[in-house]
């Protein structure tokens, strides 16, 4: 029997597991990757009796391994707040799945082990961009506004590291960066003891974002602004989180941050409103390789005779 913790790349999947790893220490084999890598649990090699964790990917592009994996004779626990489908319902498995814009992974988990780790759910939910259900979290801790900046500017961080065409572009791989956040309690205690991965990040966080604020949009209105970065590694790492300044920014528009790729495709990340978190993934959906959830979506490799359709479609959507 083997343990198999299976999770998203970003700060919601991380600290999803850090919080249960926390909670129930155990040595499992990890299987992760970018943020946009999410059909993963068909990469997990089962056997009879294995015991799966899956964190923060969609059960809708996850059903065919889940499957294989039950058929295996595997146990899963399966923990996302994406479009989900149609949600099988076996004896070995476990879900917990809601797909409201409020929720995120790192929060579900939170109400699963009743608060236990909540310093790193309110990290994953800063991570996700859910600031007030972050607050509203951390309330009962009662901490300063320095503190709630620090796990805050952390989550932008570690979801920022999960961006990019390939492990490559990033500064440190998901796996990499769950092992570095693992043997610690709480968020704050791992800033102080690993304060140069803390620095590293903050570092190249803020460089990325320097660069993509000179970029011009390409289409701009009250309603919608869409803005398309270079092929650049900088451009891949900064794409969603860049995404979800603008959002912060301007509360009322939808944004959609477009990369260009090698093969003349468009990495996406669309941002609904803020003030009407719905339809980023309906709309994405609609595009080969599109997915993700209400508030915040994206297309892996929009093609690029594809491009004036998606403009019109994300403008027709929010008009």
């Amino acid at each position: 029997m083997a343990y198999i913790d299976i999770f998203n790349g970003d700060a919601d999947g991380i600290c999803a597991l850090a919080q249960l790893r926390n909670a129930e220490p155990r040595e499992s084999t990890l299987i992760t990757g970018v943020k946009r890598d999410i059909a993963l649990v068909a990469k997990a090699e089962v056997a009879a009796g294995d015991r799966i964790t899956a964190l923060d990917i969609s059960f809708d592009k996850n059903r065919e391994g889940v499957l294989k994996a039950l058929e295996a004779g595997a146990e899963i626990f399966y923990v996302d707040h994406h479009f989900a489908g149609e949600i099988l319902e076996r004896d070995k498995l476990t879900t917990i799945i809601d797909t409201d814009s409020n929720v995120c992974t790192s929060l579900l988990v939170n109400g699963h082990l009743k608060g236990k780790h909540v310093e790193w759910a309110v990290t994953g939910a800063f991570g996700d961009n859910l600031k007030a259900s972050a607050r509203t979290i951390a309330a009962p801790l009662d901490l300063s506004e320095e503190q709630l900046a620090l796990l805050e500017n952390l989550g932008i961080y570690m979801n920022y590291n999960g961006y990019g065409a390939s492990l490559e572009d990033l500064h440190f791989t998901p796996a990499e960066l769950f092992e570095l956040v693992r043997p610690y309690a709480t968020p704050f205690a791992f800033v102080e003891e690993a304060r140069e991965t803390f620095d590293e990040l903050e570092t190249g966080y803020q460089e990325d974002m320097a660069a993509a604020a000179a970029v011009k949009p390409t289409r701009q209105s009250d309603k919608t602004a869409v803005f398309i970065l270079p092929n650049e590694t900088w451009a891949r790492r900064v794409s969603g989180v860049y995404s979800n300044d603008l959002a912060n920014a301007s509360p009322a528009r939808a944004h959609a941050v477009l990369t260009e790729r090698p093969d003349g495709t468009y990495l996406v990340s669309v941002r609904a409103p803020l003030e009407n978190k719905q339809g980023a993934d309906e709309l994405c959906r609609k595009f080969p390789t599109g997915g993700g959830r209400a508030a915040a979506a994206g297309i892996n490799a929009l093609p690029g005779d594809q491009l004036d359709a998606f403009i019109e479609a994300l403008a027709a959507s929010y008009s």
